[in-house]
């Protein structure tokens, strides 16, 4: 079928354009900026995204702030954001950027950086170096999905809209303005091409919709269902002291939550642990630990986990060797979504069962 013509999305976007702290009114956006945004919003939303994009910029204003400064550092600044590989690759490709001078404009090079994937590459080098490209995210598959009426379903029929969706690269309109066009494509899905209820009395392209036709589009696009995610079982220790300050160990620099700080604790597993069990992995030996009620639950990506809390107050925190110690407030601040849920069990927790782990550790 033919795409519908770039110069009617585009209309509409001048009218109808969201206001977003990441994108610039007029003139070419700094590909720093556009790429910070782009990977903060992976997975994350946009009202989350506006204040920590603010946020982030204040202390690392440039891409070379960014490489200057110390993983820990950029870690942390990304606490509450979630999918910390993120982070991890967005500091190794400021590294990547600063040795090289800046960034590369071209998909091809952007790709080569760490952490950059095909939809990223994109669109940074439409919004940022005006090259005419398609870029692929969740809500331009749908877009896509419904102008064609494709209804085989996602994640396999991924090639099939990407490869369709690059024809508007050979429209007159998009080669001119790219970097708005790939905007307009993400706010259509965003606003009125949404994934229920989608506003088709309002699109600028209705006429040339294959899914609005056929009156299908709102079951579209038709996507595999998901496998139930497995659960997994974590014991946690909050050890404080008479100031405040919480006992705190940082994770391995690789794999799951790679480089952040934890509430320590026993490993996540399969099976429930038992009070007794779980004090073998308490951080200190011979404390009284309250069992808190209740469990702390967060979603990952590829499983639930629950988590008990267990609490304990010394007078005075001595970290043992690997840990640290920090006041509350800035733990609070420092540790991911998940360690947080933990600080919400134990202010809300009642008096609970208290046990004790005598023995060596």
């Amino acid at each position: 079928m033919s795409l519908p013509p770039a110069a009617a999305l585009l209309s509409w976007y001048d009218r109808h354009a969201r206001r977003l702290p990441f994108r610039v009114a007029e003139g070419r956006a700094d590909p720093y900026r556009v790429w910070l945004s782009e990977v903060m919003l992976q997975q994350t939303t946009v009202a989350a995204v506006g204040p920590r994009f603010a946020r982030f910029l204040d202390r690392f204003p440039d891409v070379g702030a960014l490489a200057a400064a110390p993983e820990a550092a950029v870690m942390e600044e990304w606490a509450g954001l979630g999918y910390y590989a993120r982070a991890r690759n967005l500091h190794a490709a400021a590294r990547a950027v600063a040795a090289r001078g800046g960034f590369p404009d071209t998909v091809e090079g952007l790709r080569a950086l760490p952490g950059i994937g095909p939809y990223t590459a994109a669109a940074i080098a439409a919004i940022a170096f005006a090259v005419p490209v398609v870029a692929m995210d969740g809500n331009v598959e749908r877009v896509l999905a419904r102008l064609t009426a494709e209804t085989r379903p996602l994640p396999g029929v991924k090639p099939r809209l990407a490869e369709a969706a690059q024809g508007f690269c050979a429209d007159p309109a998009m080669r001119a303005r790219p970097g708005d066009f790939a905007q307009a494509l993400f706010d259509l899905g965003a606003t009125l091409c949404t994934p229920r209820s989608p506003a088709c009395a309002l699109c600028p392209w209705r006429e040339h919709c294959a899914g609005w036709t056929q009156g299908i589009a709102a079951g579209l696009p038709v996507k595999t269902p998901k496998r139930a995610r497995p659960l997994r079982h974590g014991a946690h220790f909050l050890l404080t002291d008479a100031t405040g300050a919480v006992l705190l160990r940082r994770r391995p620099p690789s794999g799951l939550l790679g480089g952040m700080l934890e509430i320590p604790g026993a490993p996540w597993r399969e099976s429930a642990w038992a009070p007794a069990e779980a004090l073998a992995h308490a951080p200190l030996p011979g404390l009284r630990w309250q069992r808190l009620p209740g469990v702390a639950r967060h979603g990952f990506t590829h499983f639930e986990l629950s988590m008990i809390l267990f609490a304990a107050t010394v007078p005075r925190l001595a970290p043992p060797a690997g840990m640290e110690a920090r006041p509350l407030a800035a733990a609070a601040a420092a540790l991911p979504s998940v360690m947080r849920k933990l600080l919400a069990l134990h202010e809300s927790g009642a008096d609970g069962d208290c046990v004790t782990n005598d023995r060596e550790v």
